[in-house]
Parts: structure tokens; sequence; C-alpha cells
């Protein structure tokens, strides 16, 4: 039996604990804490032992999400982190950032509120690392293959990770300044602070990932020298080519894709903080400005949260969806599905407006610079299916314009022209099983199935390292030390490593000077 019985009928489910609006934007710092150790353990006893978990289902990672859920209710706290660990390398940034699908599917979500998964996730792998139990998991041998991962998004950290510990040299190449992707440059600190990504680098590097920053593969580093120096390579570098408004007066001076405005402020942040960044090129601010953010996804939530930091004259948002009902799912997304939209969001509480069934039609300039959009009510379930309403035509003061309507596909400049890779019809890396047209590379993440989640982004990398680990012969080091209470990796079919010793495949990290990698 998992949770307490009948514990969701008792038990209402409790968010995080978000920080007063007025108090948070003011600074740059996580906005929500975590619930207190007893609250955490009756929200996990709410899971349900329903039938059939279709959380499992929802999450791209397959978490098993009763057993942690239940080992928290029991307090096994150390438990639960190695069942977590078992299918997610970086389940603090998941906890964090992840929209939560798992949720959506929650059986409870059917007819109450769903169990507070993403918490409780969260709540694990902080205590993990609280209580020392993350320690960095070093091979005691190396197979003598080295493979070249190119970009340190979730998607390249997490197959950089799984490759390392079969045995593989790994060296992660990073164009930015810093390692992390879209995690440390499109994510804001107010949902991610940056120090929480540098902490699981530091892990990943004392486990013998090479991390090489300011690399810009195709330009100062050629695909050609990649190949000579690897054995195999990936390409995880994400899907970055911003979708551009189809409206007159787009390219208009203070019009610009949100992730420009996104990456500007992150960097700004970490050279208030003393951490290594770039200078901008131009600077993109909203202070002090009418801004007017198209597109109603997470991304546009984070350009109006970071304007209303920067001290914004006013925020809205124009979104093309239609109204959400009162139980946040509209008929489109019917359990167990995911919504497209939630009800309200962060950014939404801290003052920020969004006006639904809002598509701009053009953008208005004076001296070359935008002055104003306007805009017009339309009617449909998505992007796809607008139909104007006649009439509803409106016009909005607007000094910035930030737009965040996703993204088409990775860039082709670079890795990908460079390697020669075939890609598919939509622009993306054309790598069915991770494999691309180029024998010896491989693609994995956003680059190869479009735009998505964290959580499915740490999947794919996951599974690429096998698909990449067996183009190399695979090796006998695929396993993962389940003797060991540290919660640090995923567990392996015991199978796979038969009269191996399990202590002999591993070495702590205070052993590194007595046991080095052999090759």
């Amino acid at each position: 039996m998992m949770g307490e019985i009948g514990g969701f009928l008792k038990v209402h489910r409790a968010g995080f604990v978000k920080r007063d609006p007025a108090q948070r934007t003011s600074d740059y710092k996580q906005y929500f804490e975590l619930l207190d150790e007893p609250h955490l353990r009756e929200q996990g006893g709410r899971c349900m032992d329903c039938g059939v978990p279709f959380c499992h289902e929802g999450c791209p990672l397959g978490n098993l999400i009763p057993d942690f859920n239940d080992l928290v209710y029991r307090g096994d706290w150390r438990e639960a982190l190695k069942v977590l660990h078992s299918t997610n390398n970086f389940p603090e940034f998941t906890g964090l950032i992840c929209p939560a699908p798992c949720e959506s599917a929650c059986v409870l979500d059917i007819n109450d509120d769903a169990v507070a998964i993403e918490q409780i996730e969260l709540a694990i792998v902080t205590r993990g690392f609280e209580e020392g139990w993350i320690t960095p998991q070093i091979p005691i041998q190396r197979t003598g293959r080295t493979v070249a991962v190119v970009g340190s998004g979730p998607a390249g950290l997490a197959v950089a990770a799984e490759l390392n510990t079969f045995g593989h040299t790994v060296t992660v190449y990073e164009r930015d300044e810093s390692p992390g992707g879209l995690l440390r440059y499109g994510v804001p600190d107010a949902k991610l602070e940056k120090w929480i990504i540098d902490r699981r680098l530091e892990v990943l590097a004392a486990e013998g990932i090479i991390f090489e920053c300011n690399a810009d593969i195709g330009a100062a580093i050629s695909t050609d020298s990649l190949r000579e120096r690897h054995d195999a390579v990936v390409i995880a570098i994400g899907s970055r080519v911003s979708r551009t408004l189809d409206a007159p007066g787009s390219d208009l001076e203070g019009v610009h894709p949100a992730m420009d405005y996104l990456y500007q402020r992150n960097r700004w942040v970490a050279g208030q903080e003393g951490r290594p960044t770039r200078p901008p090129e131009y600077e993109i601010t909203a202070a002090g400005k009418n801004v007017v953010v198209v597109g109603g996804g997470d991304t546009g939530m984070d350009c109006i949260s970071n304007a209303i930091r920067e001290g914004a004259t006013s925020t809205l948002m124009l979104d093309v969806y239609p109204e959400l009902p009162p139980s946040g799912r509209p008929d489109a997304t019917p359990w167990p599905l995911p919504p497209k939209r939630t009800l309200t969001t962060y950014a939404l509480e801290e003052g920020g407006r969004r006006e639904w069934n809002s598509q701009v039609i053009g953008l208005e300039g004076q001296d070359g610079r935008v002055v104003a959009a306007k805009a017009r009510k339309v009617t449909g379930t998505s992007s796809r299916d607008l139909h104007p309403v006649p009439g509803s035509e409106f016009t909005l003061v607007a000094d910035l314009v930030l737009v965040a309507i996703g993204f088409n596909h990775p860039e082709h400049s670079g890795p990908i022209d460079d390697f020669g890779v075939l890609v598919d019809a939509r622009g993306n890396i054309k790598a069915p099983v991770y494999g691309t047209s180029m024998e010896g590379v491989y693609a994995c993440g956003d680059a190869r199935v479009g735009q998505s989640l964290v959580v499915t982004a740490i999947a794919e990398g996951r599974k690429c390292a096998r698909m990449v680990d067996r183009y190399l012969g695979g090796t006998e080091l695929a396993v993962w030390d389940t003797a060991r209470d540290d919660g640090m990796h995923p567990l392996r079919d015991e199978s796979e490593t038969a009269g191996t010793s399990v202590d002999d495949l591993f070495v702590s990290e205070d052993d590194v000077d007595s046991k080095s990698p052999q090759s």
C-alpha cells in the first residue's frame, strides 16, 4: 500500500510557499520556498495508490512517482532520492522549472487537485544536497573512447553524465561563457538561481566531465578537428531560431525576440553577482517602458516578470489562446493531457496582465522606433486556428515589444551545416534513433525533436547516451553502485554486470588521488 489510506480525502493539496509579490519583485531571488517536512510528508501521503499511475505516462522520464511519494510520506528521504535519481539526472532542474505534465496526468486531477509531485521532487533533491548524500561517483576504469557533446543545456548535460558513467571520456563544448544553455540564460533567477546549476556542474566535473566554454563549434573550432579529437559527437544545441512576428512593423527598433531580452537580463544579474558574463552588443531594457509581450507561454511570462523587476511602466501579454474555463482545462486538453495555459502564473501575480484571444496585426513606429501595437480579437483554439472578430481592432502604446511565440528549429549555421547532417521537414536534425546521417554523429534534445520541455530534454539525453555507447562498442561499466546509499545515480539491471564487483567500478571523490582512472 502506498501513501496514507484515504489521505487524498483528508488532506488538501498545498503548493509552494510563495513570497509576497510586492516584496519579491524588488530582487531576483527565487520567488517561492518549500513546505516544511511535516507538510511535505502529508502531501506525499495524498498519493492514492491508483491502479494505473498515469503520472508515469505524463512524465517523459518515466519517474517512479508513486514510489518516491510514498517514501517521503514514510520519512525515508534517502531512499526516495535513490528512486528519484534512478530515472532523472537533474531533479533540481525539473523540480524548479518543469510545467509538471505528471501532475496533469495524476488520477486525482480528474475531479480534485493533483498530488504536489513537483514540490516533492524538489524537496527530495534539496534534502539530498543539504545532507551531503549527493557526491561525485567516478568510474574507476575508462574505456579509452572519447565523446564530444556540443551544447550544455539539459540534453547535453544528461547525455554527458550518462556517457561518463559508462567510462567514456566526455568533453562538453559550450559557445557561451558558462555551461547551462537556456537553463542559465533563458530562465530568470527568480525561477532558477544559477548557483543551483553551478552546484550540479561541480559534481559533473568532479566525476570527470570536461567543460570547454567560449567554444563555438564550426567557427573557433572546426567540425573536422572535433572529429579528429573524438570517437563520437553528440549535437545538443537546442532549438534557437526564434519564430518571427508576421506583421507590418516587426522590423522596427524596439521589437526583439524574447530570448534576446532574457539572455541580456540573465547576464545582467550574473554581472551583479560577480559571475562571468559577456557585455551586450546593444541594450534591451524595459525600464520606464510600456512593454507588450506577444505570446502566452512560459517564455512570455518570464519576460513580463523581468520587465516588472526592471521597473517597466506597464506590462501586457497578448495571447491568441481563448480564456480558460474555471477548471483550467479547455475541451482541447482533457485529462490526462497537460493544458497549454494555466489560470495564473507567478508573473501575473506580480502585476502583469494577460489579454486572451488577442492577435497582433501590426506595429507602428516613429523615427524608426516602435510606439504602438495594433491588435484584434480572434476566435479559435490555438495559433493554428484563428478567425478575426470583425470590428474588434484596438491599439496599445508600446515602447518595447517582445516576441515570445516559440522557435522554428536549431541554428543550421555551425555544427549542422559543417557536419552536413540531414534535417527533416521542420528543420530539425534528422536522427530517428538519435544517429544522424553521418556515422558517429548523434543528436538529441530540442535540436532533434523541436522545442520542448526541460524534462523531455533530459530524457532525450539519457536515451541518446545508450545509442552512442552501443556505437562505441558498449561497456561493462554501465552499472550503478546500488549498494551505496548516496542516491546519486540511476539503477541498472543487475544482469548487465553479472560476475562484476560493483565496488570495483566506482571510486569515491576522497579516493581519486589513490585510484586514478585507467584507460
